[in-house]
């Protein structure tokens, strides 16, 4: 089902968007990871351990010249474009009394305008191959606000819109467009925090644990695979009944 198609991967090389990587690459895929950090070491050998291509390329998200000319070099190396994740985000927490502009542009910057960016780009090439598949990681907090993340819920509401206006325009070409929000997810902005604040989250929850990147990862995967090819404009949530 994946073998011989490509999947373009933004923040693709640590937490939720590493997983990501390998759980694609695992299933067959090419991988090419947009960055504006380099790959760990070892990371695209593990990739390519799966018999498949793989490599990063170096670049900031939302610049919309440099998507530009990254995906140019993608589709040079590697043919067609298969699965676009939009995974590449920040966060610049603060209360809105107290947060700076430079914090709310940064983080609209990157996680909105970079997935208007890659999308923008990917969906042409998408559109002359009548197929493709987009999956943007949103968030819970693009739903329901969080106090102290106005920015970061405005850039994950920002997304979801998206995700729904482009999933219009491109569906009568066979290409779906769907987001994920994921809850409560152990990654290293988790890993700081005590167990005390850990355990409340949990309490939270109808499934007592925090979510991991494999969860995530296995539900972009899904939404790229055949059997999700009349899902399309959907927000799915994988939260562990956060939301309910």
């Amino acid at each position: 089902m994946y073998k011989d198609k490509t999947a373009v991967i933004t923040g693709g090389v640590s937490g939720i968007g590493k997983e990501i990587s390998v759980q694609f690459a695992a299933a067959g895929a090419n991988i090419a990871i947009v960055s504006i950090v380099p790959a760990p070491e070892g990371l695209i050998s593990e990739l390519e351990g799966y018999g498949v291509k793989a490599k990063v390329y170096l670049g900031d998200v939302s610049s919309y010249d440099d998507t530009a000319a990254i995906i140019k070099e993608i589709q040079k190396d590697f043919g067609t474009i298969d699965y676009l994740i939009n995974n590449a985000g920040i966060t610049k927490d603060g209360l809105i009394m107290r947060m700076s502009e430079e914090n709310f542009d940064d983080v609209i910057h990157v996680n909105l305008k970079g997935t208007f960016n890659m999308t923008k780009h990917i969906s042409a090439i998408m559109l002359r191959q009548k197929s493709g598949r987009i999956v943007s990681i949103a968030s819970v907090v693009g739903i329901f606000g969080n106090a102290g993340q106005a920015n970061y819920a405005a850039s994950k509401a920002g997304i979801i819109g998206l995700t729904k206006s482009v999933s219009k325009e491109l569906g009568s070409r066979g290409i779906t467009v769907n987001a994920i929000a994921p809850g409560f997810i152990a990654t290293a902005m988790t890993d700081v925090l005590d167990d005390a604040v850990k355990e409340k989250m949990v309490e939270r929850l109808s499934i007592k644990r925090l979510g991991s990147p494999a969860d995530i990862a296995a539900t972009a995967l899904f939404l790229c695979s055949d059997g999700a090819g009349y899902i399309t404009g959907q927000v799915i949530g994988v939260d562990g009944g956060l939301s309910l």
